[in-house]
């Protein structure tokens, strides 16, 4: 039976993005529309951040049996039971689901519609029998598995983080193409499940971070044996008698060769496809609707408006930063704006982001270069190796660094953290950037002891080692004497 429905926002897609504008728009008593087309919950919730931190942490559990000899405990090589594993990582997700789900949000108001949705013109949208006329749309569709253009993949049966969790015996040998933080993410967690792993990359794995603490993270995987293959390319895919064959070429320099000169053959039992992601916009009438777009994603201003003036997007749709914390800073913004017509800006200078392995590496606000160009000689680094920090050393965890990045007047432009505890600790300095804090400010704080955070504090005291050098400063502190 066919139905006309006319909110006053209409959300396509019910993943962390769609989710939070309907909350929010809902609670407001704006009458909201909210269509998916899959699970509730999106990536993050199924195939993405929830399952891969689950899979994390029961890989953690397994790696802390075999770390005791340091701390005066037997260390032992545990039993993995990776079905097991797997139970454990399907009950977190049935744990959050219910928060995600269709009854709770048709519960706080939200007339959630499930099918597939399509521009029908500039402010109509057709699911199915249902016809959707709104004041205002917001496109938060999302993002899917990027496939590489290799000759032959489609011949082979492969994995990406939308199949691979479904997996229930551990792989023999885990082939993953790309190393960035889903690939090493996924090489640590099965490594340490017992699994085999190669990683190849076509250039620098984890290429957005710190250029100075991606090799901490690269050293301590290869210590659990993960084998790395940068600046590699893969020629071919083609199946074999262990499961997939890959044809790669290394550079000149570097690499690895089977005697063939710059070629050679990997064989593997799975193999990861882990190049990045493609914003999901097939099927949508986005040119129907008047919104420009490319093969990167949705076209958006700094207020996240697409080319049609009713039609926002937000997310991974949209390209750039494509992470769950990012999307629901963009539902803040579109709230702001469609809501109470306020100014709203986007700022990815304040994004911070995460990868999860053992060591964690983080960043926030500006890399030490886009820093340096943009201020040159009036920014100032400081670093703290992990090991000056106490509780780093009762831990044992003392391979990490801390780099905070000072802009003119001291003020904290970026910071750069690799080792334990690096995404907490990145929380405090995110905060910091986004409010433009100082390095006198973030000095002034106060850190329980013996913490991780004490690391960041002695960062910023960093910054003011030479004061107490400089000439004036100790006449001052003489003169002072003087009066007793």
């Amino acid at each position: 039976m066919s139905r006309q429905l006319t909110p006053d926002i209409c959300v396509i897609g019910a993943g962390s993005a769609g989710l939070s504008v309907a909350a929010g728009a809902a609670a407001f008593g704006v009458p909201v529309v909210l269509v998916e087309r899959a699970a509730m919950g999106g990536d993050c919730l199924n195939t993405g951040c929830i399952p891969s931190k689950s899979l994390l942490a029961a890989a953690g559990m397994a790696a802390s049996r075999r770390a005791g000899a340091a701390f005066g405990v037997a260390p032992v090589d545990p039993a993995i039971d990776f079905a097991a594993a797997k139970a454990h990582l399907r009950s977190v997700i049935s744990a959050i689901a219910p928060h995600d789900s269709v009854e709770r949000f048709e519960g706080l108001g939200v007339t959630v519609v499930q099918g597939e949705a399509r521009f029908t013109g500039r402010d109509t949208l057709a699911v199915g029998e249902t016809t959707i006329r709104a004041r205002r749309f917001v496109i938060a569709t999302g993002s899917h598995p990027f496939l590489p253009p290799v000759p032959g993949l489609e011949t082979v049966p492969f994995l990406t983080n939308e199949s691979i969790f479904g997996l229930e015996a551990c792989p023999e040998h885990l082939l993953i193409l790309g190393g960035g933080p889903i690939g090493l993410e996924m090489a640590q967690a099965h490594r340490r499940l017992g699994a085999r792993v190669t990683v190849l990359e076509a250039g620098r794995a984890l290429s957005r971070d710190d250029e100075e603490h991606v090799p901490l993270v690269i050293e301590a995987l290869k210590a659990e044996g993960v084998e790395f293959l940068e600046r590699t390319h893969v020629a071919r895919v083609e199946p074999g008698e262990a499961g997939v064959v890959l044809t790669v070429e290394w550079p000149e320099q570097g690499g690895r060769s089977d005697g063939a000169g710059r070629m050679g053959r990997i064989e593997g039992s799975h193999l990861l496809v882990a190049t990045g992601r493609a914003p999901s916009i097939a099927g949508l009438g986005l040119d129907l609707a008047g919104v420009e777009f490319s093969a990167r994603g949705i076209k958006v201003d700094e207020g996240l408006r697409t080319s049609n003036r009713r039609i926002y997007a937000i997310g991974d749709v949209v390209g750039g930063l494509q992470f769950t914390h990012v999307a629901n800073y963009h539902a803040g913004l579109v709230l702001r704006s469609a809501l109470f017509r306020l100014p709203a800006k986007e700022n990815r200078e304040i994004v911070p982001w995460v990868t999860y392995t053992t060591p964690e590496i983080a960043q926030v606000g500006l890399l030490e270069a886009e820093a340096r160009k943009r201020y040159g000689t009036r920014l100032r680094a400081v670093r703290v190796d992990y090991a000056a920090n106490d509780r780093a050393q009762a831990e044992r965890r003392t391979t990490g660094k801390v780099k905070l990045l000072a802009g003119p007047g001291g003020r904290l432009v970026g910071a750069s953290l690799v080792g334990a505890n690096a995404g907490e600790m990145a929380n405090l300095l995110s905060l910091a950037v986004s409010q433009g804090l100082t390095m006198k400010q973030l000095a002034g704080f106060i850190a329980p002891y013996p913490t991780y955070g004490e690391i960041l504090r002695r960062a910023a005291l960093a910054y003011y080692a030479e004061v107490p050098k400089r000439g004036l400063v100790r006449a001052v502190v003489r003169i002072l004497r003087l009066f007793g």
